[in-house]
């Protein structure tokens, strides 16, 4: 038997088709699930995949841990390009990625991903440090989370990682002192690419004399 709960889920569902490297994605965002901001894909998720795109990245090969996964857009375009990945968000997030997940990533790759719940500052010890690449998309909007965003970051960010950053500079409170304050006394970061109020961050672990 359906429960109410899930009868207001199903006749609250949006769905939204994207196109990012010759891939066809079909976003479905849980509206009645009162997921809040992470029932929505917001730009900097299509600017990151844009980004990636235009690049022509291939993620053959490599590890590669999402925060703050979302609709789960951003990590589902990364295992079509050849990536194992973990997505990663609250943990009443997690359904709506593994939906998004089976919708999209062919039943021969979906070994190449997992969904997990992960609590910034909290749990990340709980998870493998040894990525290639880190991801987050809008993920930088509470000040109140920086701290923990940041040991996260740390937690994840060795010699050979790569974090990939895709923020609202302009409209996300505290994002701007977030990236061009905090971010560089604890890594090495550089903007890479720049869409109206979003920017892609490079950051890497910051060498020792520079």
């Amino acid at each position: 038997m359906t429960s109410w709960a899930d009868r207001r889920l199903l006749t609250e569902l949006e769905e939204a088709d994207y196109e990012f490297s010759g891939h066809n994605i079909k976003i479905t965002m849980f509206k009645g699930a009162s997921l809040g901001v992470s029932c929505y894909v917001w730009a900097p998720a299509t600017v990151l995949c844009r980004y990636f795109e235009a690049e022509k990245f291939d993620f053959t090969g490599k590890k590669v841990i999402e925060l703050g996964s979302g609709t789960g857009i951003v990590g589902i375009l990364v295992a079509l390009l050849g990536g194992d990945v973990i997505m990663t968000d609250r943990p009443n997030v997690v359904k709506q990625i593994e939906y998004n997940v089976v919708a999209n990533v062919p039943s021969s790759s979906r070994h190449r991903v997992q969904t997990r719940a992960l609590a910034w500052g909290i749990d990340q010890d709980t998870f493998p440090a040894d990525v290639d690449v880190v991801l987050g998309s809008d993920v930088v909007y509470n000040p109140t989370q920086f701290p923990n965003l940041l040991k996260t970051l740390r937690h994840f960010c060795r010699e050979k990682t790569t974090i990939y950053l895709c923020s609202d500079v302009k409209y996300r409170e505290g994002s701007a002192q977030f990236h061009d304050e905090f971010v560089p006394e604890l890594f090495h970061s550089e903007v890479i690419h720049t869409s109206g109020p979003n920017s892609i961050f490079k950051v890497t672990k910051k060498v020792p004399g520079n």
